[in-house]
Formats: structure tokens, sequence, C-alpha cells
């Protein structure tokens, strides 16, 4: 085995990664029609027929629920906006809990408390890394009024056995399906079990629009609720004759036509711009399987994956040094990649530091006097902080780390790299 780079050796990789690319001349005509028509946004929050935004917006509706294969679609300026438009039309509330899992975005766990309901955590699983079923069960209570289950990575979650809990004790789930762009599950697009599924278009996604987000669903009332609920509802709820208005407060969740018209480009590229990273994602597992002390992602049977990130247990009894050590041997082989302003995702790095841990739960303090969790109206009882999700926190301090570098225009060249510099760290003794 070579001299690591860390200690004077050579290193395996000279040239840094390039950043992933996916605009071309497609875009900038869609954004040129856009300007010249001088029609960037054509929302208003009343009732109208401008309610349900401009041409573009609804174009791209259209064409996502048919990707989807679902009844609705509703853009809005995040996947963020989803969720908390999602946590109102549910009808989330004081009182309520929201099982969430501790892996994600940390909107993924945070959105129930803008409605004043308590987020109870659930464990992962530790091959899949998805939300576990059986941890969820062990979460849930007679106050637990929906849940909020993440499609890591790239594969579904195990939506099956979750919707049949979900159904058993009438909760809502919310499927925050942001790393998916066209994975499925069990003959269903995964996002599309849920009551409401959400899409993310962020820039860092496979593909995107600079901010954006789409909530799917098959259920006409949660759409039109998810609809008023990004459009200033107060505004609305007289002229559409809505009954019901619970969390009816508004939220100015509009997308705009320029991104709209973006994401349309986008999505017209998804295929070939997944294929290449399942491509490249099925070399890497040939290759790193061969390696000790590494395991390649485990696929959910029944499920595809979209490999947003390429995720990799880390065993550090067989390497012999811990996982940041070992990253730290990588980096210094040359698996970095080209600064562009400020570098966000390392070719290779961890994820991120799990919510439980973050002072807001720790502490229990969002709104004054710690409420909700002060608040009369919930009877329950929640811990956060270490040791309440075990397998995630050893994720997040020892046992994983994820591979961005898998998207065009890199290619099996670029693979054996990586896998050379991981196989030349892990040999080292």
């Amino acid at each position: 085995m070579s001299k690591l780079a860390i200690f004077g050796g050579t290193p395996v990789r000279t040239t840094p990664f390039p950043p992933y690319r996916t605009f071309d001349d497609n875009e900038m005509r869609a954004v040129q029609d856009v300007i010249r028509g001088h029609v960037v946004s054509d929302f208003i929050g009343a009732c109208s027929p401008y309610f349900k935004g401009g041409k573009k917006v609804q174009e791209l509706e259209e064409l996502w629920a048919a990707h989807a294969g679902t009844k609705h679609a509703v853009a809005m300026n995040s996947a963020t906006s989803v969720i908390i438009a999602a946590m109102g039309a549910f009808g989330v509330g004081p009182g309520d809990e929201v099982i969430v899992t501790p892996y994600s975005h940390v909107i993924s766990a945070t959105a129930p408390l803008i409605y004043d309901a308590v987020p109870v955590f659930a464990d992962s699983e530790p091959d899949t890394l998805c939300t576990s079923v059986e941890s969820i069960r062990k979460c849930i209570t007679p106050r637990t009024k929906a849940m909020i289950i993440v499609d890591l990575f790239g594969q579904s979650a195990d939506m099956e056995g979750i919707m049949a809990l979900a159904n058993e004790h009438g909760i809502k789930v919310l499927s925050d399906s942001a790393h998916i762009t066209k994975a499925g599950y069990k003959g269903k697009m995964a996002g599309t079990h849920a009551h409401i599924g959400s899409y993310s278009l962020n820039a860092h996604k496979t593909i995107q629009c600079g901010e954006g987000g789409i909530a799917v669903t098959d259920d006409d009332d949660l759409a039109f609720r998810l609809q008023l609920l990004r459009n200033h509802a107060e505004n609305c709820v007289e002229g559409y004759k809505v009954q019901d208005l619970t969390n009816l407060i508004g939220y100015n969740f509009r997308m705009t036509e320029l991104e709209a018209a973006v994401a349309i480009e986008q999505v017209k590229k998804l295929h070939t711009l997944v294929d290449h990273r399942r491509t490249l994602s099925a070399y890497l597992t040939e290759k790193i399987s061969k390696i000790d002390g590494l395991t390649p992602p485990v696929i959910r049977e029944g499920a595809e994956h979209d490999f947003l990130l390429y995720p990799v247990l880390y065993d550090r009894d067989v390497v012999g040094v811990d996982r940041a050590e070992f990253l730290r041997r990588v980096d210094a082989e040359g698996i970095r990649m080209v600064k562009v302003g400020e570098e966000h995702v390392p070719p290779v790095s961890t994820f991120v530091r799990p919510i439980h841990l973050l002072p807001l739960f720790t502490q229990k303090q969002f709104r004054p006097n710690g409420y909700p969790w002060t608040d009369p109206a919930w009877t329950g009882d929640v811990a956060y902080g270490p040791g309440v999700c075990p397998v995630v926190e050893d994720l997040y301090e020892n046992s994983l780390f994820t591979i961005s570098a898998i998207y065009p225009p890199l290619t099996e060249r670029d693979m054996d790299d990586i896998v050379e510099a991981l196989a030349k760290v892990a040999g080292a003794k």
C-alpha cells in the first residue's frame, strides 16, 4: 500500500471535482420569455382568476402531477413552505403531537412548532437510514395528529408499513420527499403514498430552480387548503365559502413565473440527470463492496434510489481509525471540489447534525415561557437530547459518510479516483 498523502505520499487525485451545473440555453430562453412578457408573478391573494397564479406556475403543476401520477400538484416557493402548509392543511394545533425524524433538514421537525404542536422524534433504520416503522409505533399516542416521514438520500421510507400504522390510528402523513426526483416504491412514485407528498427544487437538488417546492395529493380538500395557505387564505375564505377556518391564516408561499419557467425546463431533464447518478452509483457499489469496513447503500425491497447523495456505512473497528480521521485522510488524497463562492458539500462528507440535539429542543424553548411544551392543552411528556435516537446519533457521530460527486459530467474514471482514495485510506494500518 502506497504512503498516504497526509503523511507525505502522492495523492490519488490532483484535479478538483467540478461543480454540478444543469442550466443551458433552454433555461435562459425560458427566463427571457417571461421577462419579455412583463409578468414575473401573477398571483393575487383574493378570490379571483389569479388565486392559483400565472401560466408558468400552473403549467409546472400540471407537468409535475402527470410525472408523479397524482390528481393535484401545488407549487410553492420552497419545500420548506410546502411542509409548513401541509401541517396547516392537516389541522395540526395546540395539544397535538407530530412524529418527525431527527435526520433531515430542520424544517422536517420544526414545522409542527409553527402551529403550536409538539414534535416527537422517531429513530431511523440502521441499514436503509429512513425512519423506522417500529420506532414510529413506539411514538404513537392518543395525541398523535400527523407524521413527517423523510425519504432520505433518494429512496422511499417503508411507506407500506407506515401508512398501515397511520390508517390504523387515524394519523395524517406528509412524505418529505425532498431528495426524490423520480424514484418509485411499490408501483408508485415515492412521496405519493402519503396524504401529501413534498418535493424540493432547491439549488442543491438534482433538478432545481434556485428555490422552489411542490406538494402532491389526491385529496381535493387538502389540495385546496394548500392553495389557500400558499396565498393569503384569510382574504379568500369568504369568496370561496370555506366552512372550516382552522389554520387558515395564509402566507405568501407563492412561486414566481421566473422560477416556474426554469423548473419546467429542469423537469424535462430529470430522467437523464437521475439516470446518470444511478449509473455512477451502481459502479461505486460494485467497487466499494470490496473494501473492508465500508458498506454501500442498502436499497429497500420494492424501491428505487435517486442518489441525491450516496451513503456509505463506516466501521471504525475494521478500518482502525475514527471516521473524522478517515475523512481527513481521504480529503488529503485530493478528493475535493472546486470552490465556487462558498463550498457547500465536499465530495465526501458527513451528514447533518441530528435535529433533536439542537438547543431549540434540548432547552424546549421556542415561544415565551417554554410554549408549546408548557401548554395546558398538551398533556404528554417528551424527551430530547442524547440517547433519544441512538441509531441516528451513531450515524452522525461514527458510522456514516456520504459521497456527493455522482453527477454529470463526472464519469467512471472519476469514480475510480474516489474508490482508490477510499481503498488506500481504509487499507492503511
